[in-house]
């Protein structure tokens, strides 16, 4: 992504006259920090600035920071930066410090700035600081830190940390979202996302974040001669050890995108209690839904639902010991530790580098393969993948996963193919679960409002 970003760049430099670029991005950093302090006028920032072009956007920031009542200093962390920003902000009336000084000031007992902008590296940047860039940030520690399109020392491109990093109160990123915006753990260094729209034309990213909007036009609606059976029905093989988690899987599957429902298992009565619509007993389906809650009788069922042809969910214990012929309709959803074992790897290392992993146990399984996290991933046997933004952390609730797999067995049931389903049954389940504290249930009795909302 970081070439994609530097080539549309470049191209649309090319078309705009000399620092037009570098002063819409140091224009919306302006704005993003003024929103953060809630004002400009006596507020007191520190540039953090290093030789690139994030640099540069920092040096202009501060300068029109300046010119609207800031007291605006810069540290610089290299000895060559951008000299036409360091210029701006001079004539601005900012200050401009080496980083030695600047810690002797702080030393000193100087007032603490309102916010540090982080403008020490960019896209472009290796992960991991130098130590006077990590000399600085522990001088201004506890401060609010605005980054400058990434957090310094972040792999941009993998959402992998490793080494010194910034942690960011906010990011103002330019033209697109980047990997490390969406990906975790690098995600979580990046705190709230602001994205400034300069003007770039990208092509399509191979790592993904849809919107409502995207939702809305993928979600499958009846139509006038629609009846249940044409609608799609979902089947689930699940509860078998654990009932509750079979009707969580069931009540999942209820959330009404498919036309009706089937439920084969152990936890019959109970689920028919509970949804009285659903049909009880073996039958024809367009998907089936396995593994959650069924305990060693996974395999059987897994195998069974197999045999049927139709795309499948394999969730929990249906995870284990896969086949080496899984067809290409599988959607699997593992969590990280279910995904290290998938993959006889350490859990720790997949959630160090979950974009990795994800597209490795696709690639491996040729099936559509969805790791369960903060900032939940699909990818595709090509590598393809969606990034689920949605949700928070209240949605780490037991039974929360039994309730993702119905709602992705009724998307395929309904037609949609099995990385749309996935991704979108992620989308869902996630904007269901806004607020809390919320139970597994509540996510899926709310799941036909989110529906709703979206297609009004």
């Amino acid at each position: 992504m970081v070439e994609q970003v530097r080539a549309a760049e470049a191209e649309l430099m090319a078309r705009l006259p000399d620092g037009a670029l570098m002063a819409r991005a140091a224009s919306g950093l302006a704005t993003a920090v003024i929103d953060l302090l809630g004002g400009a006028y006596g507020r007191r920032i520190v540039l953090l600035v290093g030789s690139g072009d994030n640099g540069g956007d920092a040096l202009y920031a501060g300068a029109l920071l300046a010119r609207r009542g800031c007291a605006v200093e810069a540290v610089l962390l290299a000895e060559k930066v951008h000299q036409a920003g360091l210029v701006a902000l001079r004539s601005a009336g900012g200050l401009v410090r080496d980083a030695t000084a600047a810690r002797d000031v702080a030393g000193r007992g100087a007032a603490a700035p309102d916010v540090v902008v982080d403008g020490i590296v960019g896209i472009g940047g290796r992960p991991g600081l130098r130590p006077n860039a990590q000399a600085a940030l522990a001088a201004y520690a506890g401060i609010p830190v605005v980054a400058v399109d990434v957090p310094s020392g972040i792999d941009v491109d993998t959402g992998e940390l490793d080494g010194p990093h910034v942690n960011a109160d906010v990011t103002v990123t330019f033209g697109t979202h980047k990997v490390a915006h969406l990906v975790e753990p690098a995600a979580s260094a990046c705190g709230t996302v602001t994205l400034v729209d300069i003007g770039l034309d990208l092509p399509p990213a191979g790592v993904e974040a849809w919107q409502a909007t995207d939702l809305a036009r993928l979600l499958p609606t009846p139509g006038a001669t629609s009846h249940k059976y044409t609608r799609g029905v979902v089947g689930l093989r699940t509860g078998g050890a654990y009932a509750g988690a079979g009707l969580l899987s069931v009540a999942g599957a209820s959330c009404g995108l498919a036309g009706m429902v089937r439920y084969v298992g152990s936890a019959a009565d109970r689920v028919l209690s509970a949804h009285p619509e659903v049909l009880i007993g073996e039958g024809r389906v367009q998907a089936w839904v396995v593994g959650s809650g069924s305990g060693p009788d996974a395999v059987v069922e897994r195998s069974a639902a197999l045999d049927d042809g139709v795309p499948v969910v394999l969730d929990a214990d249906a995870l284990r010991d896969l086949p080496g012929d899984l067809p290409a309709h599988a959607v699997l959803t593992p969590h990280a530790g279910e995904l290290a074992r998938m993959l006889d790897v350490g859990r720790d290392d997949v959630e160090a580098r979950q974009l990795h992993w994800v597209r490795e146990a696709a690639h491996r399984t040729g099936a559509v393969c969805l790791l369960k996290g903060h900032h939940t991933l699909v990818a595709d046997p090509e590598g393809r993948v969606h990034v689920t933004t949605t949700g928070s952390p209240w949605l780490a609730t037991a039974g929360a996963g039994d309730v993702l797999g119905g709602v992705i067995g009724a998307l395929l049931a309904a037609g949609l193919d099995p990385f749309d389903a996935a991704a979108a049954g992620s989308w869902l389940h996630g904007a269901a679960a806004t607020g809390g504290p919320i139970v597994a249930g509540e996510v899926a009795a709310a799941l036909p409002g989110v529906v709703r909302r979206l297609l009004g």
